[in-house]
């Protein structure tokens, strides 16, 4: 029994050393890092024709878009690879999208589109970029709505029955299994917005969270970033013009390079360069047992999380993370999790402290081991 949970030990250690909540960016000279760029819609599925004066549409500054931003990263920035889920004017599904996207080993995906308001004169403009999440906004289920309606045209709709934008407990269990990526997905976004003030002096509307499909079943960092409104004929006039597309490109280039740095990440030859980070020394690990995130402060009594209890909540980010139980005794997380799975919280898993800050589960695992 003991050979097995040294050998499980081992395989745990194998896999999370490639978590992004190492100390280091786990990445080897020979792998480079892998971009895929998602430009909205495409084919048939034309997206929002803006107010109509255009022969141009949503999908057509979507892909002129990515395509230049593909280009400027490969130029610019070393051990970067940039891979399209198209780059010219077919229609993929959004299935197919983030297939490609998880079986391609990509480290970060962005999805490009351009906005719309209902009505005949939209007055609302501005840039937003979203990460995945909860929301109540009518404005914000009106864009996830439009993004998610592409399912309606693709001929195999069978592929989507489990995903359900309208449950909270669904959106939460989705969140769950991207919570490895949401913090590096909002680091990004705010970079993204932040960009879009700066250097394109473009009104930002702020970063947000939704329900999109392609960010829901994308399991690396992910954002959708809307570049502006097609109903608003400044704006529409602006994202048609190749001064536009420039500076959006512009925008979108700075802000990747910002995240790469932030991951340590080298963009100007083939050597990675190690975070730093000072620990006390300690063997003092504590296993609890992740059962939700979400961005309300909910009240850690039994009512609130199906009977269970010994919960303890967390401040990481925007949002509250819900811990149920603790030990020392790693073999002891099983009965939790099995206790957790028990009242329907069927993604938990277990998570690792020391000293009672967060460390990723292959650290613990090794000083445990050792």
């Amino acid at each position: 029994m003991q050979t097995y949970r040294l050998s499980l030990f081992v395989l745990i250690i194998t896999v999370l050393t490639f978590s992004l909540d190492t100390n280091v960016y786990a990445q080897s000279s020979a792998k480079p890092f892998v971009i895929m760029i998602d430009p909205g819609h495409g084919g048939r599925d034309t997206g929002t024709p803006g107010t109509g004066r255009y022969k141009t549409t949503e999908k057509d500054i979507a892909l002129d878009v990515a395509l230049a931003l593909g280009k400027v990263l490969q130029q610019k920035l070393a051990n970067v690879k940039v891979v399209y889920t198209r780059n010219k004017d077919v229609f993929p599904t959004l299935n197919g999208r983030t297939t490609a996207a998880n079986k391609k080993d990509v480290d970060l995906f962005i999805s490009i589109h351009c906005n719309a308001q209902p009505g005949k004169n939209g007055t609302a403009y501005g840039s937003e970029t979203y990460v995945l999440g909860t929301t109540k906004n009518k404005q914000n289920l009106e864009v996830a709505k439009r993004e998610n309606s592409v399912i309606a045209l693709e001929d195999n709709t069978e592929v989507y029955k489990d995903f359900n934008p309208n449950s909270t407990e669904s959106v939460l269990g989705l969140m769950l299994a991207q919570e490895e990526y949401l913090d590096h997905s909002i680091k990004l976004a705010r970079y993204i917005e932040d960009e879009f003030q700066v250097t394109a002096k473009r009104r930002s509307r702020g970063v947000k969270q939704n329900i999109f499909y392609v960010l829901a079943y994308t399991y690396m960092p992910s954002v959708l970033v809307e570049l502006g409104f097609l109903t608003h004929k400044k704006e529409e006039d602006f994202l048609n013009s190749k001064r536009g597309k420039d500076l959006m490109t512009k925008s979108l280039f700075n802000a990747i390079e910002k995240y790469l740095k932030y991951l340590n990440f080298n963009t100007e030859s083939d050597v990675l360069v190690e975070a730093t980070q000072v620990e006390q020394p300690s063997n003092d690990i504590e296993f609890k047992i992740q059962i939700a995130a979400s961005s309300k402060a909910l009240e850690t009594e039994p009512y609130n999380f199906k009977g269970l209890n010994k919960i303890t909540r967390v401040k990481d980010g925007s949002l509250y993370k819900y811990y149920y139980g603790s030990t020392t005794n790693y073999e002891a997380t099983k009965q939790l999790e099995e206790d957790a799975r028990s009242k329907g919280y069927s993604s938990s898993f277990v998570v690792a402290f020391k000293n009672g800050k967060k460390i990723p589960l292959a650290e613990a695992l090794k000083t445990i081991a050792n």
